[in-house]
């Protein structure tokens, strides 16, 4: 299982897909840097009556920068998750690859979850870096968190899309070619997204209950199927102390927080719900995997 694991880090290094990635998040974080510099407090000239730093004003300019940056570092993270492993089965099938492993001595279960921790160790480990990029860049124009627990969980919330998208990607990829799976899962990921996007701004929405109640509806089942932008809202909220911070900065629906915000956040249930989701996509397509003729 290990040696399927580093020949799938090998494998992704020979196509460049990590290198091209790499290359396109030292292009977003080098847009990031400016975008935070204009908004951040050093540049700005943030600062009370007294003539100190307004600690409130310094704190909403960081919330808002993380914000800015974690909305479009999670699509970074969920489209690597995506296209690194979408082709996992169906494309090595039509290169002949798996004709040419399976009869090896070697249980198709380890095969599988070998790859499937080459994908998810890879994607872990380039989260790490996208999360502390993301947290160097806010840091050095505005205020962040800096509780190490409250980092850790945070981290924890935004690198669990990457098996979790993995596992159903896997899973399609047993009954979808390469390129059939890869639009699936893009289609998937902008169904979850447009469904918290539409939640988020529904409530600065001048409209009826009776169109409201049909929408929540929609949102939530699309939610359910793909349930990774809600935890990327969950993310956000552990990251800036929603609780806390609502106590002092403005968080109506229609601020400019409500673009990149939270909107209704997952519950409790809801979280291990994803954990499920995950486990049975990982299960399922284990199965489908072990049964499958090439």
């Amino acid at each position: 299982m290990i040696t399927i694991m580093t020949m799938t880090w090998q494998e992704l290094l020979r196509k460049r897909v990590l290198v091209l990635t790499l290359l396109m998040t030292a292009v977003f974080l080098l847009a990031f840097w400016f975008v935070a510099a204009t908004l951040g407090y050093r540049n700005m000239g943030v600062f009370s009556r007294s003539g100190d730093i307004d600690l409130i004003e310094q704190f909403t300019r960081g919330a808002f920068i993380l914000m800015l940056g974690f909305f479009f570092g999670g699509f970074v993270l969920a489209f690597l998750a995506i296209f690194s492993s979408f082709s996992a089965i169906a494309g090595e099938a039509e290169q002949g690859v798996m004709q040419a492993m399976l009869p090896r001595p070697i249980p198709r279960w380890k095969w599988f979850a070998g790859r499937w921790l080459g994908y998810v160790t890879l994607g872990i480990g380039y989260a790490i870096v996208l999360f502390a990029s993301i947290l160097a860049v806010t840091s050095a124009h505005a205020g962040i968190p800096r509780d190490p627990a409250l980092l850790l969980r945070s981290f924890l919330l935004f690198a669990s899309v990457v098996p979790l998208i993995i596992s159903v990607s896997m899973l399609g990829s047993c009954f979808f070619s390469a390129l059939g799976n890869g639009v699936f899962m893009t289609m998937l990921y902008g169904a979850g997204w447009l469904g918290g996007m539409i939640e988020k701004l529904s409530g600065s929405l001048d409209l009826d209950e009776k169109i409201i109640q049909p929408l929540n509806t929609i949102t939530g089942l699309m939610s359910l199927v793909m349930p990774a932008d809600a935890i990327q809202r969950q993310m956000l909220a552990e990251l800036l102390s929603y609780d806390q911070l609502t106590s002092f900065v403005p968080m109506t629906d229609d601020s400019i927080f409500s673009l990149f915000a939270f909107g209704n956040l997952p519950s409790g249930s809801f979280m291990m719900y994803t954990v499920i989701y995950g486990a049975v996509a990982f299960a399922l397509g284990l199965l489908r995997f072990q049964r499958k003729d090439f």
